[in-house]
């Protein structure tokens, strides 16, 4: 007898709301990864239903204790006049908690722009804007195996989907990170497989490519997510599509920041 099984790949859209987030507390995943756990009563209604949704961040101007934040309207978002706009950027949501009311960023600690300058000084008190996220894209659960691939920007998605697949799911990580410090916990079980790749002071691109044309990939319906530099991504799926066969619609590579621009989140398609 075939089990039948629901492998829709589906968008969710959900109401665009701004919320004023205060820091709960903060704990170092690695060397270079902050986890900042927010709450409020703002999160009385949020929701995130896929492991890359994206949101926005609104920071607080230098001297500012709350970030300035638009308002949703008929006409769309619009800022306060008279006010410069709040410094942004995408993140994804990496644990909600609706019953404690409960949000976890987690910032990459590079040591330049605004994201990073926040977070490396982030303590319990200190304000956050969030806006969205705006809508989830849905991916079953039910595929023979899933390929997830990205760099530094790409583990707090990453790590959220392999919860969520749980310890009996066939999982393959492919992560670049700096070093060996940089590397956080994976909830993976006895079927995944795990490559960590340690860019060092590597200096000729993505290790992401020639790392994905080694792999050996499982028998079965697949599902590929990809996210980094939007250079590496696109070679990452055009590898996936071109050479090993995978059908687009099987694949989800986005461009989470370029190389001169880091506030970039773009889906990357033909």
């Amino acid at each position: 007898m075939t089990v039948s099984r629901d492998l829709t790949v589906q968008r969710v859209r959900h109401p665009l709301k701004m919320r004023l987030l205060q820091v709960l507390r903060t704990q170092r995943v690695s060397s270079q990864m902050l986890r900042v756990t927010l709450g409020g009563a703002d999160l009385a209604d949020f929701v995130s239903g896929s492991f890359d949704d994206h949101m926005k961040v609104f920071f607080p101007a230098p001297g500012a204790e709350k970030p300035v934040l638009p308002q949703v309207g008929p006409d769309g978002i619009v800022f306060p006049e008279g006010q410069p706009r709040p410094q942004a950027r995408d993140y994804t949501p990496r644990r909600h908690d609706p019953v404690a009311q409960e949000l976890d960023i987690e910032f990459v600690l590079h040591g330049d722009g605004p994201a990073s300058t926040w977070a490396a000084q982030a303590r319990a008190g200190q304000y956050l804007g969030v806006g969205g996220p705006r809508g989830s894209f849905m991916i079953s659960r039910e595929f023979d195996w899933h390929l997830l691939i990205g760099d530094d920007t790409a583990l707090p998605a990453i790590g959220r989907r392999v919860e969520e697949l749980g310890p009996d799911a066939r999982v393959i990580v492919v992560a670049e990170v700096p070093d060996a410090a940089a590397q956080v916990p994976l909830a993976t079980g006895p079927h995944a497989e795990v490559h960590w790749l340690h860019r060092e002071d590597n200096a000729e691109g993505s290790l992401l490519v020639p790392a994905v044309r080694g792999l050996n990939l499982p028998e079965g319906e697949g599902y590929v997510w990809a996210a980094g530099e939007a250079a590496a991504m696109r070679a990452v799926r055009q590898h996936l599509v071109a050479e090993r066969g995978i059908d687009k619609t099987r694949i989800r590579a986005s461009a989470y920041w370029k190389h001169g621009n880091a506030a970039v989140h773009e889906t990357i398609d033909d």
